[in-house]
């Protein structure tokens, strides 16, 4: 799939064979359509999975193959912190590709770390279009130069969202930001919450400024249309997961709720992302792991451990060997998936898995979906860590899961 600069992007056939399920004129079918039209272009700027429960759960070790969905590229780049031999990410959406790629070309050709900070945590300076024509984009291949020079769907080039705050771009930016609006709008400013000097303060603050906002009628009736949560990345199958037998105004107030009050913000960069539109400017601010200071050196020396792959995760595990592979992070594409689908799926993981293999998966709902869904004769190969899996949904601080599902082989 190749961009060209000043045109369109080719229609992301991948994605829409991903999501449709029903016939085109139903209306489960036309919005599976329009959510394929929506997701065609960048979604996620910044991944929405926490990297450190993944880390913890994936147990990694030198020896491991890590094989992940890559999304925006953030965890993928914070696994090498963990030393694993070699991560493949894979995707779908052409754009998440040619940010993944983006990403590592600036670590092994950035100069400093300095550099690469202000590049991917500020994200906000004309230096850093600067950086990428100098260091950058020598080094990128032909299909992410196309992409990165080629001009999005209002005519902007893509490369200048990193000097006019890439994280404000996107899909799911694009939902925050109107949802900031409608805050505004009703007199609450999202950014009040990180003035908080304790979790007892954001609390205090959540439950006087945002709560109520989500027993307004408005907000009611707008989240109960499934195509209101396109910007968050939801198809239309995963909407009812997320809602359950539950309002989706409810539930997400909890979700919200979860994130405000669960978690200090001076450890939370994903509540930065949420409430302040991008990481924090202080020295101080939290930030991902591939982003700290801390593990710069680390990430720039392993960063060639690391192949992006533009295809479908089965389609990748069908290419490897019995028994070749030990780490796989599915985030939430299962519940895009058929009964079909996650049968071979599970095929595929099952046949490739060393013993002791670890998957993991997060879920819209709160239990894990695969029993009843996988054949027993697959599914009765692997455990699952039901205690585990608790205890790492409690602690993802991007609060945006129901459930994070840790199954090991064996």
């Amino acid at each position: 799939m190749v961009h060209r600069p000043g045109k369109r992007p080719v229609k992301n056939r991948a994605v829409r064979n991903a999501v449709l399920q029903h016939k085109h004129l139903s209306k489960q079918g036309l919005l599976e359509r329009a959510f394929t039209f929506a997701f065609r272009g960048l979604v996620y700027a910044q991944i929405w999975e926490d990297p450190a429960v993944d880390m913890e759960a994936l147990a990694i070790t030198p020896d491991s193959h890590v094989v992940t969905i890559a999304s925006g590229g953030c965890n993928m780049m914070s696994y090498l912190t963990a030393d694993p031999r070699a991560i493949t990410a894979v995707d779908l959406n052409p754009a998440h590709i040619a940010l993944n790629k983006l990403k590592l070309v600036a670590a092994r050709h950035l100069p400093d770390y300095d550099a690469f900070h202000r590049f991917f945590a500020q994200a906000n300076s004309r230096q850093n279009v600067l950086a990428y024509r100098t260091y950058i984009r020598p080094h990128l291949d032909a299909t992410s130069l196309a992409y990165w020079e080629g001009r999005d769907m209002v005519g902007r080039r893509r490369i200048g969202g990193f000097a006019k705050n890439v994280y404000k771009r996107g899909l799911l930016g694009n939902f925050i930001g109107v949802a900031h609006l409608l805050a505004r709008l009703n007199g609450v400013n999202p950014k009040v919450l990180l003035t908080a000097k304790s979790i007892e303060e954001q609390r205090e603050i959540f439950d006087r400024e945002f709560a109520p906002f989500f027993d307004k009628g408005f907000v009611k009736w707008i989240t109960d249309q499934p195509a209101s949560l396109f910007g968050l990345g939801i198809p239309p199958a995963q909407y009812e997961a997320l809602a359950g037998d539950e309002k989706m105004a409810v539930v997400l107030r909890e979700r919200l709720e979860k994130l405000a009050c669960d978690f200090d913000i001076k450890d939370n960069y994903f509540a930065w992302q949420a409430f302040g539109r991008g990481y924090g400017k202080d020295a101080a601010a939290p930030l991902p792991p591939y982003l700290q200071r801390d593990h710069y050196a680390e990430i720039v020396e392993r960063a060639s451990r690391i192949e992006v792959r533009h295809t479908n995760f089965t389609d990748y595990l069908r290419e490897q060997g019995d028994a070749s592979l030990d780490r796989y992070i599915l985030l939430d594409a299962q519940d895009w998936m058929t009964d079909a689908q996650l049968t071979d799926l599970w095929s595929e993981i099952t046949r490739t898995a060393k013993p002791g293999a670890r998957v993991l998966f997060r879920t819209a709902g709160e239990p894990t979906i695969l029993p009843g869904r996988v054949p027993d004769a697959i599914l009765g190969k692997w455990q699952y860590r039901a205690e585990d899996s608790l205890d790492y949904t409690k602690r993802d601080r991007s609060s945006i899961y129901g459930g994070v599902h840790l199954y090991v082989l064996g």
